[in-house]
């Protein structure tokens, strides 16, 4: 689109100034020259009006008279020739060699007053206006790119934020926002892709609800039919009522977890919540939330990011994650909480490193830490669990990266380049994230 459009403006502004200006190059040179001639006619006719008053007058002719009218100053050099009636000749000027553009007059009193100038001078003098002519068509033709090359752009980067909405669009995100672009025909088109982003978030938001509503609905008589069945198992005293209890508890459970992996293949097939987040916005949502905390504790909390760090993250989740590790280094860590971010690898991946100074992970916890319910004795060993699910959710991971003391890495995709900021990303779709409950 913006080469076309640039072609198109380029060939229309060289077809105008080749048309134009080779016309007006023609016209200058013969209007030069015309201006010229017309000079001299006038000298000479001047020159013949002080000739015949002299000769009236009885006023000898000199060729001093003959000097005003030789040129300089700005006006054309000419040689001047006067013949008066009785054969007498004067001159004045200086001796023209070559090709020459001659003026002759009579008077009426018979003198005869011819000026000539060089054929050379009266050529350089339109040669200086042609040139004039060309700078002012190179000047012209520099404006038509210049403005060719706003107009490819003000016509192309709403058809790209359009691309770019559509993509995230297609993969599942929420919808961005495009500001107007003042071309109606690219704004009726944004109006209609935003209004099948919201029917698309509406079904989506549905499906999720739905299987949210199944999962709760699911699992709560599950989970009350194993404790029934344990209890049935250790009440029992019959072998064969516990083998029974036994068997339905590990069918019980095998339910469970097809549950979970049904409802997690519907979420992965229905494309995420993903979208681009500034992280500098979460983190510092999460500073100003965790701060009062670790001020009470007598611990500080520093957060080294980048600016212009952005990530692939649902808001709430990766701030639930967040959340969950300054939590967990506040009860469990010492000294002074770290979290800094780095690029990883050539992906463009991005890694948030929670880090503290305390005693670290015991060797005995550390490969079980992230497992639902192993906990030091000071929480319920869920809440890492969770925080883990919460990065997979998101095609991310989270790891312990550093025992002693202890590091948490969250990887995370960064922002694609079909989806930079300074490329194509729409204004708009850049969010801060909202103030979500943390999970506890």
């Amino acid at each position: 689109m913006r080469r076309r459009v640039l072609q198109s403006t380029i060939a229309a502004v060289t077809v105008a100034v080749v048309l134009l200006g080779f016309p007006l190059v023609f016209l200058v040179a013969q209007l030069v020259r015309e201006n010229e001639v017309r000079d001299l006619e006038a000298r000479a006719a001047a020159i013949s009006r002080t000739v015949d008053f002299r000769l009236e007058e009885k006023i000898p002719l000199t060729e001093r008279m003959l000097e005003p009218y030789t040129g300089g100053d700005g006006a054309l050099e000419a040689s001047v020739f006067v013949v008066d009636p009785d054969g007498g000749r004067f001159q004045a000027g200086p001796t023209i060699d070559g090709r020459t553009v001659s003026v002759e007059v009579v008077s009426p009193n018979g003198a005869t007053v011819s000026l000539d100038a060089s054929w050379w001078d009266v050529f350089w003098l339109s040669a200086r206006v042609i040139a004039l002519v060309f700078v002012a068509a190179v000047v012209a033709f520099g404006a038509g790119i210049a403005m060719a090359i706003w107009q490819a752009n003000r016509l192309a980067a709403p058809l790209v934020y359009l691309a770019a909405s559509a993509e995230q669009l297609g993969s599942g995100q929420v919808r961005p926002q495009v500001r107007p672009s003042g071309v109606e025909e690219i704004d009726l088109v944004a109006a209609e892709l935003a209004r099948s982003a919201d029917r698309m978030a509406g079904r989506l938001a549905a499906e999720r609800q739905f299987g949210a509503d199944a999962s709760h609905q699911l699992r709560t008589p599950l989970t009350a039919l194993s404790m029934r069945l344990e209890e049935i198992a250790l009440a029992a005293h019959e072998p064969e009522v516990r083998e029974e209890a036994r068997i339905s508890l590990e069918q019980v459970e095998r339910l469970v977890t097809v549950v979970d992996d049904l409802l997690t293949r519907s979420r992965r097939a229905q494309g995420g919540t993903t979208e681009a987040v500034r992280l500098l916005d979460v983190l510092h949502q999460q500073e100003e939330e965790w701060a009062p905390a670790y001020a009470a504790a007598r611990r500080r909390l520093v957060v080294d990011i980048d600016p212009e760090t952005q990530v692939l993250a649902t808001p709430g989740a990766l701030a639930q994650v967040v959340a969950t590790l300054l939590e967990n280094s506040l009860k469990h860590g010492g000294g002074t909480t770290t979290v800094r971010s780095r690029p990883s690898g050539a992906s463009g991946a991005v890694v948030i490193e929670v880090a503290d100074e305390g005693d670290g992970v015991p060797d005995e916890l550390a490969p079980r830490i992230f497992e639902r319910e192993v906990t030091s004795g000071a929480g319920t060993g869920l809440g890492l669990a969770l925080a883990r699910d919460l990065a997979s959710a998101d095609g991310g991971r989270l790891e312990l990266a550093q025992r002693r003391p202890a590091v948490f890495a969250l990887f995370l995709a960064g922002v694609p380049a079909s989806l930079a900021p300074d490329v194509v990303l729409p204004r708009g779709s850049i969010i801060s994230p909202r103030r979500d409950r943390r999970w506890r």
